[in-house]
């Protein structure tokens, strides 16, 4: 009993830990108050500002548009290794499974440096072509991907594969109507991480990117020494926006993945009924 109640006492003080940061920073979000320590009256102001300030808008919009791009590209490469990876022998799984390790453990501060290296000092490519700044993101986003994939690769059924081709379908066939719905949970899944951690990167983006864009991290780290109290509290309110999205997000996720399982489970049901 001793020990149920210890595990319960600390499970409450690491929730608390993690969420009672952010829970204080959504209540400021909703405040006048121009820093924290002590609440004044109810206002809504930050919020007009973080939509109305031309800076701000224009730092969210590119933001996005760089991360669901470079989502986008990680996704496709990172679900194309995976699967070739799967069909591939034994060594190349395990060389290919190490080197894909190495991007994951390794420190941003590296791999933005080194992306800088290779496509401005080695390749002579321009940062104001935005070519550095998203080939960064990809190379840190794509190992993640395919973390994500490789295990929805094992679960699935892979004898439906080889009757596809059986039955006389080509192989790119076969990957795009069997083995990707099986595996799409996965790559979803991998899309939703490689989008999250491009909006919140900022070393390599500090390194690769054009020197008049700026993401959302970039711009919190420069607004916070800056004096315009204004944008502070507006970004206040920005986190209070993406913690309430990222929180919906998973809760769908979760319920989507609830259904699909119960609608499993009663077709397995029917099936030995049968």
């Amino acid at each position: 009993m001793a020990k149920k109640i210890c595990s319960t006492v600390f499970l409450c003080l690491m929730v608390l830990a993690i969420y009672l940061p952010i829970l204080i920073l959504a209540v400021y979000s909703f405040t006048d108050s121009a820093n924290i320590g002590t609440i004044h009256g109810f206002s809504v102001q930050n919020y007009i500002t973080l939509f109305t300030k031309p800076e701000l808008t224009q730092m969210i919009s590119g933001t996005l548009l760089l991360a669901a791009g470079a989502s986008v590209l990680a996704t496709i490469l990172g679900t194309l290794g995976a699967v070739g990876v799967f069909y591939a022998g034994k060594p190349g799984k395990l060389l290919i499974g190490s080197l894909n390790q190495v991007p994951v453990v390794n420190a941003d501060v590296v791999t933005g440096f080194s992306v800088c290296i290779l496509m401005i000092g080695v390749l002579g490519v321009d940062k104001s072509t935005f070519i550095p700044l998203v080939v960064g993101h990809v190379v840190l986003s794509a190992p993640f991907v395919y973390l994500a994939v490789v295990p929805k690769l094992k679960q699935m059924d892979n004898s439906l594969y080889e009757a596809a081709m059986d039955l006389g379908a080509s192989p790119a066939a076969a990957l795009r109507k069997v083995v990707i719905p099986q595996i799409m949970p996965g790559i979803l899944s991998g899309f939703m991480l490689a989008f999250t951690l491009s909006l919140d990167d900022y070393f390599i983006t500090s390194y690769t990117k054009p020197a008049t864009f700026d993401t959302i991290s970039t711009y919190v780290v420069n607004a916070t020494k800056g004096s315009q109290t204004d944008i502070k509290t507006a970004l206040w309110a920005l986190s209070t926006i993406i913690f309430v999205v990222v929180v919906l997000a998973v809760i769908l996720m979760n319920v989507v993945d609830d259904r699909n399982m119960k609608k499993a489970g009663a077709e397995d049901e029917k099936k030995k009924k049968m």
